[in-house]
């Protein structure tokens, strides 16, 4: 490991929480702190496997992200905290030229990337357009001969006049900035305690997932402790917009090998070339980024999956990797055996 994957896991980490000894005996209270040192040491494990996959901010974000499903609680408090300490203030420069700072809580955050994500994706490396239209504008965008600052700074200027009145598609194209979460919720309709955003896997207290639902609603999707959706789509050539949504719940993303694009970023491909016959079905179907998809078709690579296991990336001269999902998902779906136990700090 790097010392920079060293510090992005401990970061993302912490420490394990203070367990609370009020209505505990001291061999109960022993026991519960062990199993919490226990559980980060295992976290730890898990990331530190995940390194050689995993940029260093992906790495941190994944941390994080396992960090607040295990101690909801504690997850709460320090979402809480950055709400407290956003701001915005602007100041003039030496040179005259007035400069802006800004701090982001994480609601800010998720919906500033998704506003930029969704007007520069094609600069960023987005998917490939099918409509003639989206093709049209993804070219104009690519020869404008603005940076993307500069472009970034327009984008936000004209959301600013345009206020909430904004014509979605004048600002935005074909492709309307949101942020979706997505939340565990039991056979009885509880809802965990922590949910996570579709795109970069960043962890948000339930109680923002409550909000949204109350803001837009939500969509079922019923998958097994892996992520695998039980609800398979009908075969047609593209996947659906409900397909895209159970993929990127199960996928997170490009599933490449070191690949950290979120899943608004990437195309569904089919492993079984629906030339050939292959159905688009979601248990055939994996996201991967534009640069990757392209790299697969164009480079002789291959895709395999048996039955609902990983699937496995393959090149003619025998090279081959498993294609796991992200760390975080495992632990948000159940599928780290033994189940991980939520811990609650000490009041």
């Amino acid at each position: 490991m790097t010392a920079a994957q060293f510090d992005a896991i401990r970061r993302g980490l912490g420490e394990a929480p203070e367990i609370d000894t009020d209505h505990a005996d001291a061999a109960a209270c022993a026991q519960a702190r062990a199993e919490a040192r226990a559980a980060w040491a295992q976290a730890a494990e898990h990331l530190i496997n995940e390194a050689a996959e995993r940029t260093v901010e992906e790495l941190w974000q994944q941390a994080r992200s396992i960090r607040d499903l295990l101690d909801p609680e504690g997850a709460e408090a320090r979402f809480l905290a950055r709400f407290e300490n956003r701001s915005f203030r602007t100041y003039r420069g030496q040179d005259g030229q007035k400069r802006a700072s800004l701090v982001l809580d994480d609601e800010g955050d998720l919906f500033i990337e998704t506003l930029l994500a969704a007007a520069l994706r094609p600069r960023r490396g987005g998917p490939r357009f099918v409509d003639a239209d989206e093709k049209e504008q993804a070219a104009s965008l690519a020869d404008d001969p603005r940076t993307n600052d500069q472009l970034a700074y327009d984008l936000i200027m004209d959301v600013l006049r345009a206020g909430s009145l904004a014509d979605a598609e004048s600002v935005f194209g074909t492709r309307q900035a949101g942020v979706r979460l997505v939340q565990v919720v039991d056979a009885d309709g509880n809802g965990a305690p922590v949910a996570h955003s579709e795109d970069h896997l960043m962890s948000m207290p339930g109680s923002a997932a409550d909000q949204r639902i109350c803001e837009s609603g939500f969509v079922t999707v019923t998958i097994d402790s892996h992520g695998n959706p039980l609800n398979l789509g009908r075969e047609q050539r593209l996947f659906t917009s409900k397909q895209r949504i159970a993929l990127a719940i199960r996928d997170g993303g490009c599933r490449w090998r070191g690949c950290d694009r979120p899943a608004s970023y990437c195309e569904a491909h089919h492993i079984d070339p629906y030339s050939a016959g292959g159905r688009t079905d979601i248990d055939r179907g994996i996201l991967l980024c534009r640069y990757h998809h392209m790299t697969l078709h164009h480079g002789r690579w291959r895709i395999t999956r048996r039955g609902k296991d990983d699937f496995v990336l393959q090149h003619p001269s025998g090279e081959m990797f498993a294609m796991r999902s992200r760390m975080v998902l495992s632990y948000a779906f159940g599928g780290i055996d033994p189940p991980p136990k939520r811990f609650r700090p000490a009041a």
